[in-house]
Order: structure tokens, then C-alpha cells, then sequence
């Protein structure tokens, strides 16, 4: 079968002819682009431990995701977008005045004076969050002062909300060791603060934080000191002691199907005067103030789950399901 020639040889054949040449220039391919790699700071961890943390971090995501939603009263999605190795002078000349960092503390079985985490929540984000946090809408506008500091019930907020995602952190790393991550202070002015050696090198775990209306993004700092003594605590240990617990789900799941759980179908609600229950009697109508073919939600645990259209069923009362209510908005409503 004789080989189809593409637009751009055509073009480069009838080019050579109109020349006077007779052969068609050859395609060049395309040049491979490699990474540079400094020999003058090589990299402290493998591949392999970075690949272990990107597991890590996945599961922390999903962790807060869960707490910002119920604290926030709005569905917020939290993703990991990258784990990079760097030195702590890249970040730390990345920091403006304004900027706030938390400090958190480790507490690693055998290991004392642990150098510090720290967690960084992009201003806009975080203004957003005390907003949600105070009642409000979460809008705070997209052009915010470069030289804005917050204030001081700000930084109270501030305090409580990344406090709550610090501690938790821990629980992502339960399946490989036994850590314990508290929240220490804050520092209002991380520039004039030395946390680390500008050289130390350090590992910045950068999410991002999707809600209703805007984005933003958090990043985690782990020194490499701390994670160098953390891979040696876990090579000390079997690492393989607490995964065979994966090996028992069936069985787990089997327990719970076994298990029994109410489900309540609420028809409407509606407010009366003490005085009108009173003298209630056979044959009174209690306006829901809704349709009669108006859909009915199942709740469980005191959450909607379900909504569906009331009926019979084998001359039962009966529920048909007409939708899941996925979101976690649509069940607190």
C-alpha cells in the first residue's frame, strides 16, 4: 500500500518542485524537553516517598472537605494539586507582610524538639471561610488591599478554623505511623521570623479549595528533617501492621447489613398554638400548607436523603423514591 503523504509534504513537495529540486525536505521530529536537574542540590526524597505522601495528603483532602462543609454550611471540595521538594528560602521569599502562617507541632514516639509544620491559607480564602463562619455569604470581593492584616477577631477566626484542620491531620498518616499534629501559635509576620534554616530543604503540599462562588488554594509545609526521622521511624516499624485491617472489610460490611436503621418519611411540619392542640378533636384538618401530590422527603439520622411520592403498597402506606439527594446541601435543607 503506498504511503499517504501529509498537508505540510505536499506543500513541501510542490515548494521543491517550483525550485527546481526533486526531493521533499524530511519532517523534523519534535525535540524532547527534559527536566533540569541541579547536581549542586540533590533531591532528598525518591520518588517512591513522594508517592507514598501524594497518598497521604488524597486521604487529608477528603478529611477537611467533610469538616469545611458541615463548618461552613456550603459544599467545599478539597483536591491536592501538587508535592514539591524545594528549599525554605523559595517559600519564604513568596511571603508578604500580610501574609499569616500557623505553626504546628509533632509529636513523633521517640523523637523530641521537632522542627515545626506550617500551614498557609491564602488570604482571600480564608476571608472567604470567616465570612461563611460569621453567617454570612462569603463574599468578600475579589480585590483585597496587598497590604491588608487582618484583625483581631480575624485572627481569632483564623485561629479556630485552621486549628480544626491541623489536628486532624494526623489520621491521614494512621496507616503508616502513629503521629500526632497540634497546633501551637500563629505568626502574624512570618518574614521577620526564621522558622527554618534558609536551606533547609522542605516539601510544600499545595491543595486547592473549591466552593460555591470562588476558589483558593492551602499548602502545608514539611521540613525535610522532620520527614527524613518520620521514613525512619515507619523502616523501624512493620509497615504492614495496620493495612491487613483492609483484609476485613467484607466482613464489616457484612455486620452492616445486619444492622437496622430508621428511616423517617415526613410528610410536612407546621407551627400551632398550644391553645389549638387543645381542642383538637376527630375530624379536624391541620393545614401542612403544601400540595397533596407535593413530594415527601426520608430522613435518616435527622439529614433527607431521599424524596419521593407517598402511595400503597400490598394495602400498606408506601413511599416511592423519585430522587438521592447526593449534595450535603440538599440534605440539611
Amino acid at each position: 500500500m503506498s504511503e499517504v503523504l501529509s498537508q505540510s509534504q505536499i506543500d513541501a513537495l510542490l515548494s521543491a518542485f517550483n525550485s527546481g529540486g526533486d526531493q521533499p525536505p524530511e519532517e523534523k521530529a519534535p525535540e524532547k524537553k527534559y527536566r533540569k536537574y541541579d547536581f549542586s542540590s540533590p533531591r532528598k526524597f525518591t520518588k517512591d516517598r513522594i508517592k507514598m505522601l501524594n497518598g497521604i495528603f488524597e486521604n487529608y483532602s477528603r478529611l477537611i472537605s467533610s469538616r469545611l462543609n458541615g463548618l461552613l454550611r456550603i459544599n467545599c471540595e478539597v483536591s491536592l494539586e501538587s508535592i514539591e521538594e524545594q528549599k525554605y528560602f523559595e517559600f519564604s521569599n513568596a511571603l508578604t507582610e500580610g501574609d499569616v502562617l500557623a505553626i504546628a507541632e509533632v509529636d513523633l514516639k521517640g523523637n523530641e524538639d521537632q522542627p515545626p509544620v506550617m500551614f498557609y491559607l491564602a488570604r482571600h480564602t480564608a476571608l472567604t471561610m470567616m465570612d461563611r463562619m460569621m453567617g454570612g455569604e462569603g463574599s468578600v470581593g475579589d480585590e483585597i488591599p496587598y497590604d491588608y492584616t487582618y484583625t483581631d477577631l480575624e485572627l481569632q477566626l483564623y485561629e479556630t478554623l485552621v486549628e480544626d484542620m491541623i489536628n486532624v491531620m494526623g489520621s491521614s498518616w494512621e496507616n503508616y505511623i502513629a503521629l500526632k499534629f497540634t497546633y501551637t501559635r500563629t505568626e502574624v509576620n512570618p518574614t521577620l521570623v526564621q522558622l527554618l534554616g534558609l536551606d533547609e530543604t522542605i516539601v510544600i503540599v499545595d491543595m486547592k479549595i473549591l466552593m460555591e462562588d470562588s476558589e483558593g488554594r492551602m499548602s502545608l509545609i514539611l521540613p525535610g528533617t522532620l520527614l527524613t526521622n518520620v521514613f525512619a521511624q515507619m523502616s523501624l516499624e512493620n509497615p504492614g501492621r495496620k493495612i491487613h485491617s483492609e483484609d476485613n472489610s467484607e466482613e464489616i460490611f457484612d455486620k452492616l447489613r445486619d444492622s437496622s436503621l430508621e428511616i423517617v418519611a415526613q410528610l410536612g411540619d407546621t407551627q400551632l398554638f398550644l391553645s389549638d392542640i387543645y381542642h383538637l378533636a376527630v375530624g379536624d384538618v391541620v393545614d401542612l400548607g403544601r400540595p397533596k401530590d407535593a413530594p415527601i422527603f426520608l430522613e435518616i439520622g435527622g439529614y433527607q436523603w431521599f424524596s419521593g411520592r407517598i402511595g400503597t403498597y400490598k394495602k400498606n402506606m408506601a413511599v416511592k423514591i423519585d430522587e438521592v439527594c447526593y449534595q450535603a446541601e440538599q440534605r440539611s435543607e
